[in-house]
């Protein structure tokens, strides 16, 4: 059986389940059943969604996740901010941040005087085809421009 199952790309897992459909209700048994339900075992109820939807009307100031500490402490339901954000973008409530431009100074406002004043430091890592993935750092002296690798 598994050799002609292995020939014919069957899995066997598949043809006991059509075996045994077969063996319960003949032809029709082997009728195309459909996909089992998409509903996923840890959804959040639809009363738990609308309640977050309410509470978020009514606590317009609080983000996403000072939302689900408050439902959390106050509705005795536990929900993580994640979903919070979420349920709100869904029903379209998340606004865009707001961004405050900034212009960039030509200079300092304390610049350094002395060498090991004020020290730069950075961290990557990157991958080289061949010999893999290497890691570095970067020091730099930001009076003397002076780079320690």
């Amino acid at each position: 059986m598994r050799r002609t199952l292995d020939e014919i790309k069957i899995s066997r897992t598949s043809f006991y389940r059509w075996y045994s459909a077969y063996e319960q209700g003949g032809l029709d048994g082997l009728a195309n059943q459909g996909r089992a339900s998409r509903r996923h075992w840890n959804r959040i109820p639809d009363s738990v969604r609308s309640m977050i939807v309410e509470v978020a009307l009514d606590r317009p100031d609080l983000t996403p996740r000072e939302l689900a500490w408050h439902i959390t402490d106050t509705h005795d339901y536990f929900v993580s901010e994640s979903s919070v954000y979420r349920i709100l973008k869904a029903h379209d409530l998340i606004t865009s941040p707001q961004f405050t431009v900034m212009r960039a100074s030509d200079k300092f406002q304390h610049p350094t005087c002395r060498v090991h004043e004020l020290w730069q430091t950075d961290f990557t890592y990157f991958r080289v085809i061949g010999w893999g993935w290497y890691f570095l750092s970067t020091i730099l002296d930001d009076y003397s421009r002076y780079i320690i690798t």
